[in-house]
């Protein structure tokens, strides 16, 4: 059996080096021209995406680059120059929706793979073998499909790859295609500029035209008003399911927009939950509790197991977004030689060192710090905090921008992070 591919975000250089410290096999980014994710896009400009992919080449990982908004006829010329210059990067594939933009792409840079976005709503063998006819490599399925679905488009369609989104947020709408930002907001979601209207609270009304009456709606107490607002994915507990069933070349992650963090830790999870999958020892406790580390909007297993109207928890109607169990309060630069700081940290404090996927420490105790592990996690505690301008604190905050010296190199883009109730109360918010 083919170990399946882990797929994680590259929102910008950094969170695409990130990513791949902490175990992706491949990641998907692009600039921010004809991208659905024109705020990360603009992270990227045409040097450093190619640096990211050299520097992916380097290691033996892929890039696939996304230009996967729908055209008006004004933009075609656009999208020609773009795929071009795209293409003379050499990205491992690129990202599209719309099926005049595959043929094009195919026109003009041949030798590149086309992988189907999401938004094209593939949900059967029909529409799968248009698009492999077309020269599609792999199709990248509509989030309401079912496994069962998959399996049946791969025993149509042996050769054609299946990727599949197993964690990060989730569209109220059908895979993705929602108006509710345009009409609001005049920000177009199927050209990359949604305003994630979606995610606020909303207050209902009911109007009659006799009366010219307006009338507000009282809703249930404790049901809340983010009636729009879709929980988070998170597949991690039915990764085995996943694989056990042969058919999914790729599990991506989604999440371009969000925090360093994020990508680490989430990529770091789903590179356990694949690799214990294939060395019989799964665990999904393991992952889920790390996945709860990060900020969430609730958690939902979604459709891929269940079908649509078989679930009525999908939707988080109270609040839009969550506190997970940690904080962040520090990331290591690329060199490991310094770090700059995220939440208040003071001398004397302990904080849990994360590790990129692969490496190691060794615990310590001298006049910087003491590193040391328990119950299988690492511990840092600072004794000294000074930045390489020589200036010392007794306690550094959230914001900061000095650089400041660790005691030891530690591996590039090791997080630090503690407790949200410890991180709370460093700030006064709890007793």
């Amino acid at each position: 059996m083919q170990k399946a591919e882990l797929l994680s975000p590259a929102g910008n250089l950094e969170k695409l080096k990130i990513a791949l410290a902490y175990g992706a096999d491949a990641v998907y980014g692009g600039t921010s021209t004809f991208s659905l994710r024109i705020r990360s896009g603009k992270e990227f400009d045409i040097d450093s995406y190619a640096n990211g992919i050299e520097y992916a080449h380097t290691l033996g990982k892929k890039v696939y680059t996304t230009i996967n908004s729908f055209p008006f006829n004004s933009q075609i010329k656009l999208y020609r120059n773009h795929i071009a210059q795209m293409a003379e990067l050499k990205p491992d594939a690129f990202i599209v929706s719309s099926a005049g933009v595959v043929k094009m792409a195919r026109e003009i840079a041949p030798n590149i793979p086309i992988h189907l976005s999401t938004q094209a709503n593939v949900m059967n063998i029909l529409d799968a073998q248009v698009y492999y006819d077309m020269g599609v490599e792999r199709i990248i399925v509509a989030r309401e499909i079912s496994l069962r679905d998959c399996e049946a488009i791969k025993r149509e369609i042996p050769d054609l790859e299946l990727e599949i989104f197993v964690h990060g947020s989730m569209c109220f709408a059908y895979s993705g295609r929602c108006l509710v930002s345009a009409l609001q907001r005049g920000r177009v979601p199927n050209r990359g500029s949604c305003a994630n209207d979606c995610r606020f609270p909303y207050e209902i009304y009911a109007h009659s035209k006799e009366t010219d009456t307006t009338f507000r709606l009282d809703e249930v107490e404790g049901v809340g008003t983010y009636i729009m607002n879709a929980k988070d994915m998170n597949m991690a507990s039915h990764v085995d399911e996943i694989l056990k069933s042969g058919v999914i070349d790729s599990l991506k992650i989604e999440g371009r927009t969000k925090s360093p963090y994020y990508v680490g830790v989430v990529t770091k999870a789903y590179r356990e939950a694949i690799d214990d999958f294939y060395a019989g020892e799964f665990n999904s406790s393991k992952y889920q509790k790390e996945l709860h580390t990060t900020q969430n909007r609730g958690f939902t297993d979604a459709y891929l197991i269940s079908r649509p109207f078989e679930r009525n928890n999908t939707q988080s109607h109270s609040f839009t977004i969550q506190d997970g169990t940690h904080q962040v309060a520090g990331l290591v630069s690329e060199d490991g030689l310094t770090w700059r700081c995220k939440d208040k940290t003071s001398i004397g404090d302990r904080v849990e060192i994360v590790l990129p996927v692969g490496v190691t420490i060794e615990e310590i105790d001298n006049d910087s710090c003491k590193i040391e592990k328990i119950d299988n996690s690492f511990f840092i505690t600072f004794k000294k905090i000074v930045s390489t301008t020589g200036k010392e604190f007794t306690s550094i905050h959230s914001g900061d921008l000095n650089n400041i010296i660790l005691p030891i190199k530690l591996p590039s883009y090791t997080i630090l992070r503690r407790g949200i109730k410890e991180a709370k109360r460093n700030k006064g918010l709890l007793v």
